[in-house]
């Protein structure tokens, strides 16, 4: 057999169709590259057929090799983008007794642009405040190579902080980041830690000259505090006493670890002649604040709150940052460090803006009168 050989040309006929034009004598040896009628190679020979109108063997390699290297590139770039997977670590033990958080958490992710389930995943846990389930929760997370974590809370906040210290934390209302050693600085957190501040400490002031304005003959406040943040009723008093002794107030911490301890809590403050009650910032007491509004309404005690949604639920009256608001924010954290931002150069964002809020139906059930220039400045009212 010849070293080549002739191909069936699309017309259906099977003697070569090199072009009669030519008029060459047949030399199959140098016929590669002829075409036929039909534009295609009518002849092909594997061996050497002539200088400048083979192509080498090297060469051929060389353009199969370069194939194959460029096919893998191309596979890879018609691969659809990872969508980032974002762990949420609550405090309450279910979606419902969240979503006051959960939904301005949501909806700052939209507001950046993203769709929850096509852009964006969110694995989300409750503990219901159990430390061990912390634990496990966090560390579960951090199994599932989640791109950042969310603290909802204290606990939270040192379950992550426990459970890794390289994927992107972000703290969300913390009342003490530096305080509580999540992070070096507000300025500059170091680590893989950042987030948004409440300011808990920092306003606690505050909130007692503003009880002191709606109620004037006030003399004696009691501050409940959760034993299990230790530290959280002397920072508290070490706050409040220079405010204290200029107004004449005096303070007694009553503690109240879990829900089942809170109406014995207030039993004693009615008891205890206590003026008004100043509530810390507490993941439990947030999980609560129905049931502490009720209690505090049916032993006739003025309460001032960590954030509007305690008023919201029965509460006399708060001061502080926005809650949602700080909790929408925290969805532009993520997205930088999505964004390739070192949370480590990231600062802690503390709230600039401060809202008084104010339960009018809840005063008149307490037996309490509101100053109106009190009322009249508020930035919520209930009636």
């Amino acid at each position: 057999m010849p070293p080549w050989s002739p191909h069936v040309c699309c017309r259906g006929n099977n003697r070569s169709c090199v072009s009669e034009a030519s008029g060459a004598a047949f030399d199959p040896p140098r016929t590669l590259g002829r075409l036929d009628r039909c534009g295609k190679i009518a002849y092909a020979r594997v061996e050497n057929i002539g200088t400048g109108l083979a192509m080498k063997r090297r060469e051929f390699i060389t353009l199969l090799g370069g194939a194959a290297a460029v096919w893998p590139v191309a596979a890879r770039a018609q691969q659809p983008r990872r969508v980032p997977v974002v762990g949420v670590l609550w405090h309450a033990a279910s979606a419902e007794e969240e979503v006051a958080f959960s939904r301005p958490l949501k909806e700052g992710f939209t507001d950046l642009g993203y769709v929850e389930g096509k852009t964006i995943v969110f694995e989300e846990r409750y503990p219901a405040e159990e430390k061990e389930r912390f634990d496990a929760y966090a560390i579960e997370l951090v199994g599932l190579k989640v791109d950042a974590l969310i603290a909802g809370s204290v606990p939270a906040a040192f379950a992550c902080q426990r459970a890794t210290s390289t994927i992107p934390i972000i703290l969300v209302a913390n009342p003490d980041p530096v305080g509580l050693k999540l992070v070096s600085s507000l300025a500059r957190p170091g680590g893989n830690i950042t987030g948004l501040s409440a300011m808990a400490f920092d306003l606690a002031a505050k909130r007692v000259q503003l009880l002191k304005e709606a109620i004037p003959a006030l003399s004696r406040v009691a501050l409940l505090v959760n034993p299990s943040n230790p530290n959280d009723a002397n920072r508290l008093i070490s706050e409040l006493q220079p405010t204290a002794d200029r107004l004449q107030v005096s303070f007694e911490a009553i503690e109240a670890r879990t829900p089942a301890e809170l109406k014995g809590a207030f039993e004693k403050i009615a008891a205890g002649d206590f003026g008004a009650v100043v509530v810390a910032q507490n993941a439990m007491y947030f999980n609560e604040r129905r049931q502490i509004a009720d209690i505090a309404q049916t032993n006739r005690i003025a309460t001032m709150v960590p954030a509007d949604v305690f008023v919201e639920a029965g509460a006399l009256m708060s001061y502080g940052p926005s809650w949602p608001a700080i909790f929408r924010n925290a969805a532009g954290y993520v997205d930088q460090i999505l964004k390739g931002t070192n949370p480590a150069d990231m600062p802690v964002q503390q709230p600039t803006k401060f809202e008084l809020a104010i339960n009018l139906k809840t005063a008149k059930v307490i037996g309490k009168d509101v100053p109106p220039t009190m009322i009249a400045r508020a930035d919520k009212v209930i009636e």
